[in-house]
């Protein structure tokens, strides 16, 4: 099994990776819904 202090760094570097990947997610959408009302109008 890793160490504490090996699993403590794996937790941050996890939570730094879904932190990012859900505000890219919302960043995305925003740009997608901008897009879509663009060529509507």
């Amino acid at each position: 099994m890793a160490s504490d202090g090996n699993m403590k760094s794996a937790t941050q570097t996890y939570a730094g990776f879904v932190g990012v990947m859900k505000w890219g997610t919302i960043a995305t959408i925003a740009v997608a819904v901008l897009v879509v009302l663009l060529i509507s109008s």
